[in-house]
């Protein structure tokens, strides 16, 4: 491969890690260190309250654009809480 051009591999694995969900417990982690309610994802996400809550209990996964949402804002409470998920199974 030359010099300057993109490794496709990386591409790949960023377009997956984009819509990558943690595990749902580890997702009702992030959500409360980050001082978030349910209705305060669902508001950003633009989604009901209720399906947010389905989210954390394993119950259903958002839709495509939802999970590009849902995985930006949880990639950035795991940013900002990193202790939120140590210990947490799957969240290591």
């Amino acid at each position: 491969m030359e010099a300057g051009m993109p490794d496709p591999m990386r591409q790949i694995d960023a377009v997956v890690d984009t819509d990558t969900l943690p595990p749902p417990r580890v997702r009702q982690q992030l959500r409360l260190a980050g001082g978030l309610t349910q209705a305060d994802v669902a508001e950003a996400i633009g989604v009901q309250r209720v399906a947010v809550a389905r989210w954390e209990a394993g119950l259903t996964q958002p839709h495509r654009n939802n999970r590009l949402k849902y995985a930006a804002l949880l990639r950035q409470l795991a940013e900002e809480h990193p202790a939120a998920v140590q210990g947490v199974p799957g969240g290591d």
